[in-house]
């Protein structure tokens, strides 16, 4: 069996792949979905109620909601997703590097990412805003600077644990060189934690574009983006709180979604979960992988 048919068996993991993938769809055909022009200004409808014509009403310019909260996926998730796989790409090489060759190569690494991590993720990504200005792009570049580092550690660990398996050892004898070794050996035994560490990190970006937005550090006017349809809306949150629900509840939505998804994905690919989930829950089983060993009875 799959991965991709254990997650599916799992009635709440399929509900949020169905949930991810579906979002994902209408973010990249956001044109087709959308039924106005996120930018498009009607005064005189400004604050008006939700109707047939506007589903989700009008916000302070007359612009449609449900039009913004469509193209906003495209910033809060899309884009996101790619700054989460260029900080994995380059986070990844450089872990592999460290993890598989250890000695030198390992401490100048490693002494770099210690350097990264010992300011917080949100100092660092607040200075490098500061420092190029607001803007979608300028927060993917803050999100790469930031994560990268932690990708590099959390990778490594996984790599040296396989770097010294025989499987690798009896590669050596045989002459291959460390490229086709990594690519071979330790890259297909590797990818699943990468996959989970991945997985887990998206959510946590969403949420984190989300905030910046919210301050107006992030995409600007007019472009649609959820945390910037927040701060609009807090202006009149208890005459018109469905202004703040919609992007609000979009929020919830796909990170709980994407967080479910990392739960379900690790539960696919570590066998003592999946032996457990034949008697508990899938959620009962990461808990007690988890707690296991840690004298809770």
């Amino acid at each position: 069996m799959t991965v991709f048919h254990k997650m599916w068996s799992d009635k709440l993991a399929a509900l949020s792949l169905s949930v991810t993938a579906l979002v994902a769809i209408i973010g990249i055909c956001a044109p087709w979905f959308a039924p106005h022009s996120p930018e498009q200004v009607h005064m005189e409808l400004r604050y008006a109620s939700p109707s047939w014509q506007y589903l989700l009403g009008n916000d302070h310019l007359g612009r449609c909601v449900l039009s913004r909260l469509i193209y906003g996926i495209r910033p809060s998730v899309l884009w996101v997703f790619v700054a989460l796989a260029v900080s994995a790409a380059f986070g990844g090489i450089l872990g592999f590097l460290a993890g598989y060759f250890k000695g030198k190569t390992d401490n100048v690494i490693m002494r770099v990412c210690d350097i990264m991590l010992s300011f917080p993720g949100y100092v660092m990504s607040l200075a490098v805003v500061g420092i190029l200005g607001p803007g979608i792009q300028n927060i993917l570049i803050a999100f790469v600077i930031m994560k990268w580092a932690w990708f590099a550690r959390v990778i490594r660990t996984s790599v040296m644990q396989y770097a010294d398996a025989d499987y690798v050892r009896f590669a050596k004898a045989l002459g291959m060189g460390n490229l086709a070794i990594i690519m071979k050996q330790v890259l297909p035994v590797a990818l699943p934690d990468i996959a989970v560490i991945s997985s887990s990190a998206f959510g946590t970006m969403i949420l984190q574009i989300s905030g910046l937005s919210f301050l107006g550090l992030g995409i600007q006017a007019p472009h649609a983006e959820w945390g910037m349809m927040l701060n609009e809306a807090r202006g009149v949150m208890f005459s018109r709180p469905e202004l703040m629900l919609a992007p609000g509840l979009a929020i919830v939505i796909v990170v709980s979604a994407v967080n479910f998804c990392s739960d379900a994905l690790q539960a696919a690919l570590d066998p003592k979960l999946q032996r457990k989930t034949r008697k508990f829950p899938r959620s009962l089983a990461i808990f007690s992988a988890k707690t296991k060993g840690e004298g809770v009875a």
